[in-house]
């Protein structure tokens, strides 16, 4: 089968429906994503969840499906169960568990807090959700579908409909938003658990990826759009309702856990996760991810941005954080106020040079629009260049892939 270009556009518009249910905000639709959850399990040939337990966030969500594999006495997971705790994370416990004093619970305080939210959904320590069922709720009716489109489709058919309904979102949501997430909770995890941090740490691999699963979910759709008689999304139909209503979830035999949305989502103008004053992601149990232009930053750094200094950035030892504060300080500014050298100006722009102590040369070309703004001021920008690049030329010419001598333009915008 080989599509149309109506065919094509209406993939993208498909597309373009679950890349706003991917990176929507604000509480999930509860009533609708649990009744996805059963038709799931039905789906499946499974017998409905007896509880579905709701968590803030995917690191509350992983926690949580941890503790309900109800590992065994003595295991790393176990031991959070008992151990030293704040007062204050104890104090939460206890009253969000609305159930008198509870055993106390090691590790952070955000674990206590996991703890009492499923103890008030009634879950009790040690009981166990069964055994996961990842692969039959989602994995096999992922494969049968496929199978069916291919057959329907043929390869080429597939392979078309794929990059009209996917290509976009697979890499605005998949690596811009939940790869970085799931990169960072491993993270989180591993420095807050210790050595229960593998086990917890496992969850966050076996999660089913719920609003971001929008990403699959959107090109199978539209192949049911184009062969109705093939059945494609007769077993997607509960993954799919979940994932325009909830976050993140995990299913085993007996229970299913489902976790939020993030209440705030910001990204720059390509799709990265991006905020100067706070996280970028944030989730309503507090669990956030902090990024600039896409890089996960710690969370105390965004509270420096708008206090940074020159001793500040030259303080900086991890060369990938001292670029992120570079950014917001502004290279024209760290450039004129630690005494940048100017290596040279021709008719594309300057060249300037400063030494950054562990770190290759700060090398930028300070360049002038040729168009001048409406109120006929010239607008001037800075490129980042090679430490390399001995001439301004030289600097423009390798922003296009050319060589100086390569670089002859016909006109400058």
């Amino acid at each position: 089968m080989r599509l149309t270009h109506a065919q094509e556009a209406m993939a993208a518009a498909i597309e373009d429906q679950w890349l706003a249910a991917a990176v929507q905000t604000g509480p999930a639709g509860r009533k609708e994503a649990e009744a996805g959850v059963r038709a799931a399990y039905r789906l499946a040939g499974l017998p409905e969840p007896e509880r579905i337990y709701w968590l803030g966030s995917p690191r509350a969500g992983a926690l949580a499906a941890s503790l309900l594999r109800a590992p065994t006495p003595g295991s790393p997971v176990a031991a959070l169960d008992a151990g030293p705790v704040s007062p204050a994370a104890g104090a939460a416990s206890d009253a969000a568990a609305g159930s008198g004093p509870a055993a106390s619970v090691a590790g952070p305080e955000w674990v206590a807090g996991v703890h009492a939210e499923l103890r008030r959904q009634g879950w009790a320590p040690g009981e166990s959700g069964g055994a996961a069922v990842r692969r039959q709720v989602r994995t096999e009716p992922w494969a049968a579908a496929r199978k069916a489109a291919l057959a329907a489709l043929g390869a080429d058919g597939w392979a078309q409909l794929s990059a009209a309904a996917g290509r976009r979102s697979w890499g605005l949501v998949m690596d811009l938003i939940a790869g970085r997430l799931r990169l960072r909770l491993g993270e989180d995890i591993t420095a807050d658990l210790g050595d229960a941090a593998p086990a917890v740490r496992m969850p966050v691999l076996d999660a089913i990826y719920g609003q971001h699963d929008g990403t699959w979910l959107a090109t199978f759709e539209a192949a049911d759009r184009l062969c109705p008689d093939a059945g494609l999304m007769t077993r997607l139909t509960g993954l799919a309702e979940v994932a325009r209503h909830s976050g993140w979830w995990w299913a085993f035999e007996r229970v299913a856990v489902l976790t939020e949305r993030p209440g705030l989502l910001e990204r720059d103008n390509v799709g990265r996760l991006h905020r100067g004053e706070g996280a970028a992601m944030q989730f309503p149990d507090g669990y956030g991810l902090w990024a600039w232009r896409g890089m996960p930053i710690p969370p105390g750094l965004a509270a420096e941005l708008p206090h940074l200094t020159l001793d500040r950035i030259r303080s900086e030892k991890n060369a990938e954080i001292r670029r992120v504060v570079l950014e917001h300080f502004g290279y024209e500014r760290y450039l004129r106020e630690a005494g940048a050298r100017r290596l040279g100006t021709d008719e594309t722009g300057t060249l300037w040079w400063l030494d950054l102590p562990g770190d290759e040369p700060l090398v930028m070309v300070e360049v002038v629009n040729s168009t001048p703004e409406p109120d006929g001021t010239s607008r001037v920008y800075w490129l980042r260049v090679p430490p390399e690049t001995r001439t301004a030329r030289e600097g423009v010419a390798w922003t296009f892939g050319l060589t100086a001598e390569e670089y002859h333009p016909l006109i400058q915008t």
